[in-house]
């Protein structure tokens, strides 16, 4: 007598694929799992399961996978036009939500490394260098840029720039640290008295409010100056 082959509806109903998708969510979901909802069936002799986890075994990962061409992939036992097309649509659809969300938050996953990062992002925000635009750029505990603010516009003083709207918007988007900065109309990137007042009376607010103040940049057209780079935070 010859052995039955292993299909996916021997499984239990509330352990196939499909089911756990419905009852869990497809996070939790193992990579198998999902392409094998993607094939929809297997070959014959060989459950679907068994096919997407040798194709996993083959590329290795979720890119390899994703750079096979359509030509290629119908190369893979069991794998057909219609398969394959399906395996291509379904990572096209995932670098569209991608290159959309990108667009959509441009500030996602941006890291800040240096006083120049914070010079290039404010400097594309700035339209009008005939006025002061105060900034206050919040990150998260891995210095990920999480939301940029205009604070102000105007002159730049004690009685203008008050810690209460400075770390509000910080409060709110859950920051660890902030970066403030503003632009100089005069072109002179040199601190002024008032500069650096409201950066020691902000860095003295932060600390109360364990939000920390890592540095006030100053910004031009051409250049900047970082209070971080000049000992002066």
């Amino acid at each position: 007598m010859s052995k039955k082959n292993f299909t996916v509806n021997d499984l239990p109903y509330m352990e196939r694929p499909r089911e756990r998708l419905k009852k869990y969510g497809s996070q939790y979901l193992s990579l198998q799992e999902l392409l094998a909802i993607i094939l929809g069936n297997g070959v014959c002799g060989e459950s679907v399961l068994v096919t997407s986890q040798r194709i996993i075994s083959q590329y290795g990962s979720i890119k390899s996978i994703e750079e096979i061409s359509f030509e290629e992939i119908q190369k893979i036992k069991g794998i057909g036009p219609a398969k394959a097309a399906r395996i291509k649509a379904a990572f096209e659809i995932a670098k569209r939500f991608t290159e959309e969300e990108s667009i959509k938050n441009p500030l996602k996953n941006k890291i800040f490394k240096s006083p120049g990062d914070v010079f290039a992002l404010i400097k594309n925000r700035l339209t009008n260098y005939t006025k002061e635009h105060f900034f206050v750029l919040s990150l998260d505990t891995r210095n990920h840029i999480i939301g940029i603010d205009t604070i102000s516009i105007g002159i730049l003083n004690a009685n203008i720039v008050h810690p209460r709207e400075t770390f509000e918007s910080a409060i709110k988007r859950h920051a660890a640290k902030i970066i403030i900065s503003h632009n100089h109309p005069s072109g002179d990137t040199n601190p002024s008295e008032d500069d650096i007042s409201v950066t020691k009376h902000l860095n003295e607010s932060g600390k109360i409010l364990n939000i920390e103040v890592i540095d006030h940049i100053i910004i031009t057209k051409n250049s900047y100056f970082s209070f971080k780079e000049n000992n002066l935070i």
